[in-house]
């Protein structure tokens, strides 16, 4: 048996314990979407270059910068089903935390810690999507950069391939340029200040890594959209309906709990800091600038800020814990025997908390409580004609369940939207518009939505629409023939 000493015993329980933390029942509803069209990239053996799957858009020009992701979520779900999806995200959220992990200083307590609070932080983007591949890069690209700066080890010829890899899985390559122009920045205010030391970059290394993000800049055309996907995020955020109506392009709301961890882990930073006597590195400070004031506009960027605070923390942690001299006697090795069989309990806990959330029975009982499910199923058996009007929170599930059977009204993908056709969407699921006559306008004669939704309501008052099926999620209506 090979020797296990404590410190690796506290590396290998701190990764085990955050695998099984991001092993989830995977019922995010964007989720469907992605699988849908991973399916239809690998039927058509084609990247989609229009909407297929709407009514309302479709022949509309899709820039899918997904398409990768795509195909590789659908790749999982084929062979290992829906515990593959949840499989997968654990395991990049454990790529993305080894690459932290990496950065990091101080012992291995306290790394564990700092990880565990960056988890905490972060877990609420861990969902089986794109995005995960932006949570995954992001963290590559800063270990890229820590290694060139912190420990000048040249691996920047890594990155024009990351960008290649990332404009082609997620539009959140935009982070990426985020991070090089605040080390950029950081750079110049560090010379500015008149900081010295060997993590300062010298002039000439500062301009390679400027001429590599350029060469980033430039090998993002290298995707089936060439220009269109880097004009793709600048379009999105533009979007009004998406600060108004989607709760993670909202700002924080710090009354919920599970949202209040990043804001634990960036007063400890700055009180850290404070404390650690440690000069704080401008490109630290810049770093924390820019992730901080992004996840404030919208909550889905939290993960991020967690995966570049940790190192900058555990670098005034591991100052602060040597200036007081705390824990100055090496972590003793344990007794290895002692030290495995801990591990072998830890880790027979961690797969009992993975395997729950696997099972067809969680599975099920996540998609009864979220989705609409029973109504999709009214709809399946039923067959009901006429056009679809659906919730746009439900518009990625109903194209999983539905379609080609049913083109959906509207869904996820805000991208293939007009924001003048979202504005009105909410206009008519608020009651704000006479959707009676709208909808014999467009021909619509099937509606699933809310229960609650004030459209369910004006429906069944206008006389011309019943409810087919209601429960305490969904209302599917029909329009009465005349």
């Amino acid at each position: 048996m090979a020797k296990l000493t404590l410190p690796r015993l506290v590396t290998l329980i701190t990764f085990s314990a955050l695998f099984a933390m991001a092993v989830r029942t995977p019922v995010d509803t964007d989720m469907y979407w992605h699988l849908r069209t991973g399916q239809f990239i690998l039927q058509t053996r084609s990247v989609p270059l229009s909407d297929p799957f709407s009514w309302t858009a479709l022949g509309t020009p899709w820039v899918d910068v997904h398409w990768l992701s795509q195909v590789i979520l659908f790749g999982a779900y084929t062979l290992l089903g829906m515990p593959g999806l949840a499989w997968l995200v654990a395991a990049l959220v454990v790529l993305a935390f080894v690459f932290v992990w990496k950065q990091m200083e101080g012992t291995p307590l306290l790394r564990a810690f700092i990880v565990v609070l960056a988890a905490a932080a972060a877990g609420a983007v861990w969902t089986p999507r794109s995005q995960m591949a932006t949570f995954v890069l992001t963290a590559l690209v800063g270990y890229l950069v820590y290694l060139y700066k912190w420990k000048q080890l040249d691996r920047l010829w890594v990155i024009p391939i990351v960008f290649v890899l990332w404009v082609n899985l997620h539009g959140g390559y935009v982070s990426g340029f985020m991070l090089l122009g605040a080390v950029l920045a950081g750079e110049i205010a560090n010379h500015v200040l008149g900081f010295t030391g060997p993590e300062v970059m010298s002039w000439k290394r500062w301009r390679k890594l400027l001429i590599i993000t350029l060469i980033s800049g430039g090998v993002l055309l290298i995707n089936p959209y060439t220009i269109h996907a880097l004009l793709l995020p600048f379009k999105t955020v533009n979007i009004g309906v998406l600060q108004d109506f989607i709760q993670e392009w909202a700002a924080p709301n710090f009354h919920e709990l599970y949202q209040q961890p990043m804001v634990w882990m960036l007063l400890l930073t700055l009180v850290i800091i404070g404390w650690s006597g440690r000069r704080l590195d401008a490109t630290d400070a810049a770093l924390l600038v820019v992730f901080a004031y992004i996840s404030f506009l919208a909550r889905r960027n939290i993960g991020l800020f967690a995966l570049i605070c940790a190192p900058v923390l555990s670098r005034h942690a591991a100052a602060l814990v040597s200036r007081y001299r705390w824990g100055q006697r090496p972590m003793s090795k344990g007794v290895p025997l002692l030290n495995w069989i801990v591990l072998i309990v830890i880790g027979l806990a961690a797969l009992l908390k993975v395997i729950w959330p696997i099972t067809s029975v969680a599975q099920q009982q996540a998609e009864d409580k979220i989705l609409p499910a029973s109504a999709a199923n009214w709809i399946v058996e039923h067959q009901p004609v006429g056009k679809l009007f659906n919730s746009y929170n439900w518009g990625g599930y109903l194209l999983w369940r539905l379609w080609p059977e049913y083109p959906i009204y509207t869904d996820g993908r805000t991208d293939v939207y007009a924001n003048a056709f979202l504005q009105e969407y909410l206009k008519i699921v608020t009651g704000q518009l006479d959707a009676p006559a709208l909808f014999d306008e467009r021909g619509i004669k099937l509606v699933m939505i809310e229960q609650e939704s004030p459209l369910v309501a004006q429906l069944l008052e206008s006389g011309r629409w019943q409810a087919a099926y209601r429960d305490d999620k969904a209302a599917v209506l029909t329009r009465r023939e005349p």
